[in-house]
């Protein structure tokens, strides 16, 4: 990715709302949009006239999120709806799956936003998993994938490149993840690792599945970018100890900068089919022979170069990369067999 100084301390967005044409008749869905980045996400895009899916496991805090929202947008013709989902959950988050499906026959963008960070340690999901690796991979990814066919049928007969899938990654995927940003022999962390490392694994295994995904369904029409959002003053730090919020607060930006990030990089021409899997300043380093691109979405929307061997790691091993990424994808795939991922 781009310095850390140039992420910590990014030039004014250039690409906003402004550069985005009305969305009218396109159906989104935001996970994690009762409040922060993802509430300022929904508002931008609702504001631009889309049917937006506010998905989150509060379904008050949605209401009253929806509720400032169209306060806020009153001349929108766009509409809100609440998804209740629990990514600590996988069986509530294959329910919001279904859910959706019944009532939709088209999905254009998926922003898997929602995570969760530095947790009490110990903390699981209900199916076992950590909570970090359960909330912020295992979750996003099976949603995605229950949401797959029917973003496949939306991208036959929507404008090429329209159809998108995002991943709100971090700069800590770059920052502390470990060599190949995963460590494959220890998803279960048997081994110790500590609190923010099991973080920053998480997000990194998110830029792996992002472009894996981008390998796999480049011909169906999907786009699949990550991102690093931005150091953003949102809920995600409610775990985090008093004085460590204080600093994160002194070098942290409002919401609405990390929606721009998002929004760069669902509607950024800047990146096409033909760069799918890139991060969110510079989609160009050839690796062709991977189909994936090197870069992610940085704040507050450019792309940049990925870290060297995250970006090895997401080329096959028979294309002469690490194959974590193939690797990942697989474990996430059998770990998820029984709610319908194959």
């Amino acid at each position: 990715m781009g310095s850390t100084l140039s992420q910590m301390w990014p030039p004014a967005p250039k690409f906003t709302e402004r550069d985005v044409p009305d969305q009218s008749g396109k159906v989104f869905i935001v996970t994690g949009a009762s409040s922060g980045v993802g509430k300022e996400l929904a508002r931008l895009v609702f504001a631009l006239n889309a049917k937006v899916y506010l998905a989150s496991r509060s379904e008050s805090k949605v209401r009253r999120a929806i509720s400032d929202i169209q306060t806020e947008n009153s001349d929108s013709n766009g509409q809100l709806e609440f998804l209740q989902i629990d990514l600590e959950d996988l069986e509530s988050v294959k329910q919001a799956a279904e859910s959706f499906l019944q009532k939709e026959t088209r999905l254009d963008m998926l922003w898997n936003n929602a995570g969760v960070m530095l947790p009490p340690s110990g903390s699981k999901t209900k199916q076992g998993y950590d909570m970090q690796l359960g909330v912020n991979c295992l979750a996003p990814f099976l949603f995605t994938q229950l949401l797959t066919p029917i973003m496949k049928k939306t991208a036959k007969r929507a404008e090429p490149g329209s159809v998108r899938v995002l991943w709100v990654s971090s700069s800590a995927a770059e920052l502390f993840s470990p060599t190949g940003g995963v460590d494959l022999d220890n998803l279960d962390y048997q081994k110790p690792q500590s609190n923010h490392v099991r973080y920053a694994i998480s997000k990194a295994a998110l830029v792996l599945l992002c472009q894996e995904y981008a390998k796999r369904h480049r011909e169906d029409g999907i786009i699949s970018v990550a991102m690093n959002p931005g150091n953003l003053k949102s809920e995600l730090q409610r775990h985090v100890p008093g004085i460590v919020t204080r600093f994160f607060h002194s070098i942290s930006w409002e919401p609405v900068y990390g929606a721009y990030t998002e929004l760069y990089s669902a509607f950024s021409p800047d990146i096409t089919i033909q760069n799918s899997g890139c991060w969110g300043k510079q989609c160009s380093v050839d690796v062709s022979a991977a189909h994936i691109d090197s870069s992610i979405a940085i704040p507050w929307g450019r792309l940049a170069s990925v870290r060297k061997d995250i970006r090895e790691a997401g080329i096959g091993t028979l294309e002469g990369g690490a194959g974590n990424g193939e690797k990942f994808w697989l474990w996430s795939v059998n770990e998820l067999r029984s709610y319908g991922v194959d």
